[in-house]
């Protein structure tokens, strides 16, 4: 199979690498590009982060049978922080798939050979082409027959600016800012100091929680939680009714932490301006609030990078930036669930045939994706390109439900909610696992 242009996987995370188990289970050519030196770059910046799922639920079940032909035994049991979900799975898993998947190899570029996103004439009968610069040696390209696209968002975090964009002078202090969960193992950047926490999701719960911990044990330490939001809302999660008991945990601890004043709730702090004075940032407030501190952890969720697929013919939601078929599933101004339907091929198909985004980049800016929908999306996908049109519309997962699922919630009011049931359990057959943290 030589001659046979591949399907070219673009990252090396958890759902690429999975990807590329189902297509070499499948007897069918794999390329994965990976802009890190590694796999899985993204999830060792946030290594020293634990899941809230335990190892039967992190494990792709191609890339699992992969690695049982060598030997490998799943870890049993347990909830495995992100660096050892490399050491243990991915990076074995990597291992396995050899030289298919090159490191240190960035796409710039998507498109057809010889067509622009203009041209009609033939479109789909041209191969791809993939323009990559490697960290050495001269940019190139290559042919490839499909393209699934699993960079994810990690790269993209959304800025403090309340309005999507940056907000003045957050640029010039970027380097008084972090938009990732800090290593809190090194305590001296943050025990006995002022850290405020922008956000709402889980990556803030767990840096709120971390820094609780650290104020309880040092009354010096003090902390502030800033929401955009007027009201706490689902801040919290699901707690007791969360079908993921670890992750329920997080907001009942949460709210214990706040509730004892160990952390300073703020809400409706819309962030306009960031100055500083030396090494001290100030965040200025659209309503002219202000907020000073010594540590700023902007928390906001992601974006996905749509620059490098500028020439492709693309049906994205215009709020969302996900494939149309999904984003009324996963956009949280219609409801506040932690889990969603499984999604298979046909809802990530594209006007460009045979490109497909998968993995927490399709759900755009939604920050509601499970890596396990993932591993479902591939398989579908995978099973799609390899004609097996039965098996892509089968659903093999069940999501658990979050115990957060109604509505979106008043954004400017105090109220609760919008009220009313939003998410029906998702329809499917086969219990395969639940669904591991986003970050």
């Amino acid at each position: 199979m030589d001659d046979v242009q591949p399907v070219v996987v673009i990252g090396a995370g958890p759902q690429g690498l999975a990807a590329a188990a189902h297509l070499v289970e499948r007897n069918m050519p794999v390329v994965v590009l990976e802009a890190g030196a590694a796999p899985a770059a993204a999830v060792a910046e946030w290594g020293h982060v634990r899941l809230f799922s335990e190892w039967p639920e992190l494990i792709d079940a191609s890339g699992a049978r992969l690695l049982r032909a060598s030997g490998w035994q799943a870890p049993a049991a347990g909830y495995p922080t992100g660096d050892q979900w490399i050491g243990k799975y991915l990076a074995p898993l990597a291992t396995a798939l050899g030289d298919r998947i090159r490191f240190g190899s960035r796409v710039t570029g998507v498109s057809r050979m010889g067509r622009d996103r203009l041209v009609d004439v033939d479109r789909g009968d041209q191969p791809f082409t993939v323009h990559i610069s490697p960290s050495e040696g001269e940019e190139y390209r290559l042919q490839a027959r499909a393209v699934i696209d699993a960079s994810g968002t990690w790269a993209s975090p959304n800025p403090a600016g309340a309005d999507g964009l940056p907000a003045l002078g957050e640029a010039s202090a970027a380097d008084l800012l972090s938009y990732r969960i800090p290593d809190f193992r090194d305590r001296a950047g943050f025990s006995g100091k002022h850290t405020i926490v922008i956000g709402s999701g889980h990556s803030a719960v767990t840096a709120v929680l971390a820094l609780a911990r650290m104020a309880r044990r040092d009354p010096s330490t003090t902390v502030t939680w800033a929401l955009r939001r007027a009201t706490a809302g689902n801040t919290f999660g699901g707690g007791d009714a969360d079908e993921l008991p670890a992750r329920g945990a997080l907001g009942i601890r949460a709210k214990e932490y706040v509730d004892a004043g160990l952390v300073s709730l703020v809400t409706g702090f819309r962030v306009e301006r960031v100055t500083h004075d030396g090494e001290r940032p100030t965040l200025v407030a659209e309503d002219g609030r202000t907020l000073t501190a010594d540590r700023v952890v902007v928390l906001t969720g992601f974006r996905p990078d749509l620059s490098f697929l500028s020439e492709l013919r693309l049906e994205l939601d215009p709020t969302l930036q996900a494939p149309v078929r999904i984003a009324a599933e996963v956009d949280p101004n219609v409801h506040s669930c932690g889990s969603v339907a499984a999604t298979g091929a046909a809802d990530l198909a594209q006007p460009e045939q045979d490109f497909y985004l998968v993995g927490a980049k399709s759900y755009g800016r939604a920050p509601t994706f499970l890596a396990l929908t993932g591993y479902e999306q591939v398989r579908s996908v995978v099973a799609e390109l390899a004609g097996d049109h039965e098996a892509a519309r089968r659903v093999e997962l069940v999501l658990p439900d979050t115990g957060v699922c109604g509505g979106a919630g008043l954004f400017d009011a105090s109220g609760a909610s919008l009220g009313g049931a939003c998410c029906a359990p998702p329809v499917a057959l086969v219990q395969v696992g639940r669904a591991p943290a986003s970050v």
